[in-house]
């Protein structure tokens, strides 16, 4: 396993962990400032500054992206599947213009909170089919363009509204059945918070392989958690052996960025400086 105790050069921070702070150029220049070679930035945050600026403001930093978050989002009734289709898209061309080594797809749940404005369903094998069906199509278009596209599988109490894809199991059979000749275009972003209780997930983790494992998330789980969303704790400050995660995905031959992913009203009120500090340390002791 990598020695991350002397430095931080494979630091990454997932730009929702200071999304409060500042806009992403802000973010871009402050993780500059303090030698943050790596960036995951969201759609959203990109939107809010433009394209063009967003892609100069990596260039302009000297940063290089560990991902893109996030496509998919894909169950929807028969009004809105087009515009689904149109979005991940455009998503996937996002991407491939700053540079994401993958686009990271959360792939959503029942068709009303995925799309809002779809009629209401509570059949979640349904919601599954069209997420195998949906991720097909977006994998041919993304494949043209030579856009990695990575599954994220989500803790179950994702399952109604953000992801019904839960496990890493569930993740890794859809990439056998929709890429069985494991070309590198499907695979998976690992994160330690969505996986960490799951039973098989060090078996699952063997199974991935090096061409599968696109991309790989921290953070720690609180307890008690005090909400579903926004309570994610900085790495050392909960219950996740993230070492142990790490050295079973470096098993697997991953050599790439380890990704700061923090969902936390409470680091949200901490200056963007002092977050970027407290990651570095974290990342170097306890990561």
């Amino acid at each position: 396993m990598r020695d991350f105790s002397q430095g931080h050069e494979w630091l990454s921070i997932n730009t929702a962990t200071v999304r409060r702070q500042g806009d992403l150029v802000a973010i871009f220049e402050a993780c500059g400032r303090h030698g943050i070679r790596a960036v995951s930035p969201w759609r959203d945050q990109v939107a809010s500054v433009g394209l063009e600026r967003a892609i100069r403001a990596v260039k302009d930093n000297g940063l290089v992206l560990s991902g893109y978050c996030r496509g998919g989002m894909f169950p929807a009734d028969a009004a809105h599947s087009a515009g689904m289709r149109d979005d991940n898209c455009r998503a996937v061309d996002e991407a491939k213009a700053l540079g994401a080594p993958c686009l990271v797809l959360v792939v959503g749940g029942l068709p009303q909170f995925s799309r809002p404005g779809s009629a209401a369903s509570k059949d979640i094998f349904a919601a599954r089919e069209q997420v195998e069906a949906a991720l097909a199509d977006l994998l041919e278009y993304a494949g043209s363009l030579g856009m990695p596209l990575a599954l994220e599988p989500l803790h179950p109490m994702y399952a109604a509204d953000r992801s019904c894809v839960n496990t890493l199991s569930q993740a890794l059979d859809l990439c056998d059945r929709l890429d069985p000749h494991r070309s590198g275009r499907l695979g998976v972003a690992l994160d330690g918070y969505h996986v960490w209780w799951d039973p098989d997930v060090m078996a699952q983790i063997a199974r991935i392989g090096r061409e599968r494992l696109l991309a790989f998330h921290v953070c720690d789980w609180l307890v008690p958690t005090g909400d579903l969303l926004n309570d994610r704790g900085m790495m050392g400050d909960g219950v996740i052996d993230i070492p142990r995660l790490r050295a079973a995905v470096e098993a697997q031959g991953f050599g790439g960025f380890v990704e700061v992913e923090i969902f936390s009203e409470r680091w949200w009120q901490v200056p963007l400086d002092e977050v970027l500090a407290t990651c570095i340390e974290r990342h170097r002791s306890v990561v």
